[in-house]
Order: structure tokens, then C-alpha cells, then sequence
């Protein structure tokens, strides 16, 4: 797609003539006419609202890597720049983006890769730090106990009571084996001569 349509009111010509994608699609162009299209009356055509001075926006300089789907010819006119990529997290994301369709499976399970490693890596540079994260507080735990966490749970029909008894092993599973491979690890340190 060309970037003349991807960001303005033009609409791109069709790479099939209407006849030829009727023929091969089963009821393709249905509601082309107007009159069968059951909001007609309301219906606007007007691709360019009220206030709108402008076709296509002036274009966010580029600083750097962005991120762009393999879709679009070029990043859109206006972009956010608050996470830019980085480190090991930020690889796998490139990759995601670079090699993979947003319509493939592979380029969000990267994207979902990446941020486990992000993840992995904040908290294990949270231990480096003079402040290191803190599940007791930033997992809400502290709030089950001073805020009647129990108390909402019990003879009501809340749909997540189903798992509760899940989310001691999902929260603190992960720093209980953290501590355990360290644990193993100075131990076999400490036997070495």
C-alpha cells in the first residue's frame, strides 16, 4: 500500500476490477449500492470531518529505530516515543517486526517473548539496584489484608474467586525458584576448590 492512501481520506483503487471480485468472491460488493445498505439515509460520504484542515498530517521526525509493520510502506505520520527498543527485549521485538506479518502468529509471540524478557531482566536488575522490587507491596498482597480482601470475596459472585487459590503460585512461584537456583548455584560455587 502506498503511503498516499494509507494516512489520508483517499480511497486506493481496487486491485480487481468490481466484476472480476464478484465473480471469484461470493457476495462481494453486496452492499455497494447504496440502497441496500440498511443505514443509508444517515450514511456520509464526507471522508473529511468538520475542522479537518488538512489531508495528511505533518509527519513526527524520525529519531532512531521505530517500530513499523511489514503491511505499511512507512510508520505513521504521528507515533508514540516513550519505550524505544532496548537490549535483548528489544532485539526480539525488531524481529518480530522485521520478518513477520502482524497477520502470523510468530510476530506476537515474540512481541510476547520480548516483553517476558523484559520483564526477566527489570527484576533482575531490580536486585542490583539500592531498591529492589517488592511483590509484598507491588502485587497488592498487603491490601488483601488491610482492605477486606477476604471479606469481598466471600458469599458474593465475583467470576475471579475461580483463581484465587492460583495466584500464591503465580506471584510468588516465580521468586521462590529464582531463590532456590541461586541457592543451588552459590552452593556448587562454595564446593568448588
Amino acid at each position: 500500500m502506498s503511503l498516499t492512501y494509507a494516512y489520508t481520506s483517499q480511497k486506493p483503487p481496487l486491485p480487481e476490477s468490481v466484476e472480476s471480485l464478484r465473480q471469484r468472491i461470493p457476495g462481494w460488493g453486496a452492499d455497494l449500492d447504496p440502497a441496500d445498505r440498511p443505514n443509508f439515509p444517515q450514511e456520509t460520504t464526507n471522508a473529511r470531518p468538520a475542522g479537518a484542515d488538512w489531508d495528511l498530517p505533518d509527519r513526527q521526525p524520525v529519531r532512531g529505530y521505530r517500530e513499523r509493520s511489514i503491511e505499511h510502506a512507512d510508520i505513521t505520520p504521528v507515533f508514540g516515543t516513550a519505550q524505544p527498543l532496548k537490549g535483548i527485549s528489544g532485539s526480539i521485538r525488531k524481529l518480530a517486526y522485521e520478518r513477520f506479518s502482524e497477520a502470523r502468529t510468530a510476530h506476537w509471540l515474540l512481541l510476547i517473548a520480548g516483553d517476558r524478557v523484559d520483564v526477566l531482566l527489570s527484576t533482575v536488575g531490580s536486585f542490583a539496584s539500592t531498591r529492589p522490587d517488592n511483590p509484598w507491596a507491588q502485587t497488592g498482597i498487603r491490601a488483601e489484608f488491610t482492605h477486606h480482601g477476604i471479606g469481598s470475596r466471600l458469599g458474593k459472585s465475583r467470576t475471579d474467586t475461580v483463581h484465587h487459590l492460583m495466584d500464591p503460585f503465580i506471584v510468588f512461584g516465580p521468586w521462590i525458584l529464582g531463590a532456590e537456583l541461586t541457592r543451588r548455584t552459590v552452593r556448587r560455587l562454595a564446593r568448588r576448590p
